[in-house]
């Protein structure tokens, strides 16, 4: 009953160390998408709602990275105040081996094994569909709405656009268009009025009224008068394209299997990286605790610190393996699982080291 006691509060300190953790590291890692994201959003009006789902479609893709971060650092900064406050001296003393002290973190880290692996095999893939989706929406249907009248608009990949008046959304009248899409032979469009006459995921179509068009080269220049024109006008942002990330493991496996080597390098790699990191889990639980004990009375900041030393070294050796696999090197396998196995040798002998003593 004592034991299931000091196993309880152990587990709820470690549990809420661990949440605490994720969330933060979560929120580190995820800035820098969410700023090179807002950058492209902002010019075509994206919504408060908008930015909203599209944090949380990233969220699955940095579990498989921070499962693993955070379990290691709650278990250092946890068995490290334990270990700082002597706690784990008087356990020791009181005849409890070192095995039984680890137990709330074997929980927790099978826990993070599992669900490490359900985000890699079904939440990782579907939320960066549905990321890819929203962003594509976003971007095609707010669009028009962020041509402003009496301002140059540069929403679209080498057209500048300018709106004297803007009746509604879709409704423009004493319109200038420069068009350098053909570097060879840019364009310069102007029309009494025009409307939006088609918006899609790949482009947006003008239909332009009673308009003038130059077309200017090396050599000589064409004017065209016309009554009415089509015009497709692509957006400055590339349409997301369907990436390795969108792909569950077993529809990697199949591509890869479909794809002959060196093309089929990245494909082995992101399906290692999708196995790998969930068990880092099982291998964290393991060097976590005897970390902390080495790391002696330093407590809290000295478990964050080395916490994150060691998953950056191992995320070093991780991208430095995966980067020779790519050249051709190291076969992928032996890239991608390398850092893994020698992480787990050196965590089953810190392990057993403390459990000797």
């Amino acid at each position: 009953m004592r034991i299931y006691t000091i196993h309880r509060e152990m587990l709820k300190e470690l549990a809420l160390t661990f949440f605490l953790s994720l969330i933060s590291l979560n929120f580190i890692l995820i800035t820098e998408k969410i700023l090179r994201l807002s950058r492209i959003l902002s010019v075509v009006g994206a919504s408060m709602l908008d930015m909203i789902k599209i944090i949380l479609y990233l969220q699955p893709p940095m579990l498989v990275l921070t499962l693993p971060m955070s379990l290691l650092v709650a278990t250092l900064i946890t068995y490290g105040r334990m270990n700082a406050d002597n706690e784990l001296v008087i356990l020791r003393a009181s005849g409890m081996p070192f095995k039984t002290m680890v137990r709330p973190v074997f929980m927790v880290g099978i826990s993070c094994f599992f669900a490490g692996l359900l985000v890699s095999f079904y939440l990782g893939p579907r939320s960066m569909v549905k990321l890819r989706e929203t962003i594509s929406g976003v971007i095609t249907q707010r669009a028009p709405a962020a041509i402003e009248e009496g301002v140059f608009a540069t929403l679209f990949k080498d057209i500048v656009l300018f709106v004297k008046e803007k009746p509604d959304v879709n409704r423009m009248k004493e319109i200038f268009i420069y068009d350098e899409r053909n570097k060879k032979e840019p364009k310069v469009l102007m029309a009494k009025e025009g409307k939006i006459s088609n918006v899609d995921t790949s482009d947006i179509s003008f239909y332009l009224k009673d308009g003038y068009m130059h077309i200017a080269n090396v050599n000589s220049s064409t004017e065209i008068f016309f009554e009415g024109y089509h015009l497709a006008l692509n957006l400055v942002a590339d349409q997301p394209a369907r990436k390795n990330s969108e792909l569950t493991p077993f529809a990697l496996f199949r591509d890869a299997r479909k794809t002959s080597l060196p093309d089929a390098v990245p494909l082995y790699l992101e399906l290692h990286r999708r196995l790998s990191l969930p068990s880092v889990c099982l291998i964290l639980m393991l060097l976590g605790p005897s970390l902390s004990l080495v790391a002696g009375k330093t407590g809290r900041l000295g478990g964050l610190t080395i916490g994150l030393f060691v998953f950056a070294a191992f995320y070093i050796m991780l991208i430095y393996g995966e980067n020779l696999a790519r050249t051709g090197k190291i076969a992928h396998y032996i890239g991608a699982w390398s850092p893994t196995v020698i992480l787990g040798f050196f965590a089953v002998w810190m392990f057993r080291e403390e459990s000797k003593r």
